[in-house]
């Protein structure tokens, strides 16, 4: 009991600006107060950090969601080289959502890999370990050079649609790569399978082509990792009330909603979004037809692992 006693007295949580209600909620749930810290701007826009609190020997995670603007990723790095300077024991960046992770390969000439570039600024400030949440692609995992737990809002989407009366329930992939997790989204929910052959002219653009499967009469549910301008969804949910589908739901962990994407989704046949609360979600981004799952209690459990050097893949089993 000591040794669990000393090892509870070593955790530290700091917080950025970025989500600071996710974080205050992930702190009630490990019954640890977030760390004292000053974030303040200069006269000019630059960014000063402070930990107010002795940071030394500790086992310090840093909460912070890396969406836009690039001042999150600024303050997560500066967070993480003054704790590094302040002589902590080890430290975690803590990342509900990994920005600029869909630029992961040159796919056409002259391109930056945002993503890598990130992985090694994380690495360079002074991260021991990631801790992050649905990244854009699996094999961002690889990109850092330390290592990196990777958890999934699966189980809070399950446990969500498993309390409702769906009829012949369909999982929609809204396009080829999603195939695989709307497989796993399946076989959990005991639902058939459909794919939509989508094609993207340009960014943020989308059209749908085809859709493989069995759609008229079920009740149709799209997942995805992210919904920025709501292009995908809204094709897709568009195609798919076109087909027959009785009821549309769609879901992804990061609600981005950028641009047109409320707008969207308010005119779209979609029933219900559902998103979680990794990004802090401005009240003018949020509607009437939108549903957010907290993943607080969930990325918590995984800190507490962590901390105790338990397995953080058991949270899945």
């Amino acid at each position: 009991m000591a040794d669990q006693t000393f090892l509870r007295s070593q955790l530290l949580l700091l917080a950025g600006t970025a989500n600071r209600p996710l974080a205050e909620e992930m702190a009630q749930h490990l019954a640890q107060p977030l760390c004292a810290v000053t974030i303040r701007r200069f006269a000019d826009g630059e960014i000063f950090v402070k930990i107010d609190e002795n940071v030394r020997g500790r086992d310090v995670f840093i909460i912070q969601p890396t969406n836009p603007p690039a001042e999150n990723y600024l303050e997560l790095l500066l967070l993480i080289d003054a704790a590094r300077r302040a002589s902590a024991a080890r430290i975690t960046a803590v990342l509900p959502y990994f920005g600029y992770a869909r630029q992961d390969r040159k796919d056409q000439p002259r391109v930056a890999i945002s993503a890598k570039l990130m992985a090694n600024l994380i690495t360079h400030a002074g991260a021991d370990r990631v801790l992050g949440m649905d990244f854009h692609s699996h094999q961002v995992q690889g990109f850092f050079d330390i290592p990196v737990d990777h958890l999934y809002a699966a189980p809070a989407f399950v446990a969500h649609y498993r309390t409702k009366d769906l009829r012949d329930p369909v999982v929609v992939a809204p396009d080829v790569g999603s195939a695989k997790m709307a497989r796993g989204f399946a076989k959990r929910l005991n639902a058939s399978l459909a794919i939509i052959d989508k094609r993207r002219p340009s960014a943020n653009v989308a059209e749908v082509v085809n859709v493989v499967g069995e759609v008229e009469g079920k009740d149709c549910l799209i997942p995805d990792d992210m919904i920025d301008t709501a292009g995908t969804i809204t094709e897709a949910s568009a195609a798919l009330k076109g087909l027959g589908a009785r009821r549309i739901f769609a879901f992804a962990t990061h609600p981005l909603l950028s641009g047109p994407a409320v707008e969207r989704l308010r005119g779209s046949p979609i029933e219900e979004v559902t998103v979680t609360n990794t990004i802090r979600l401005p009240a003018a981004q949020q509607f009437e037809r939108l549903k957010v799952l907290s993943i607080a209690g969930l990325m918590a459990k995984a800190i507490g692992y962590e901390h105790s050097n338990q397995s953080v893949s058991s949270l899945f089993d």
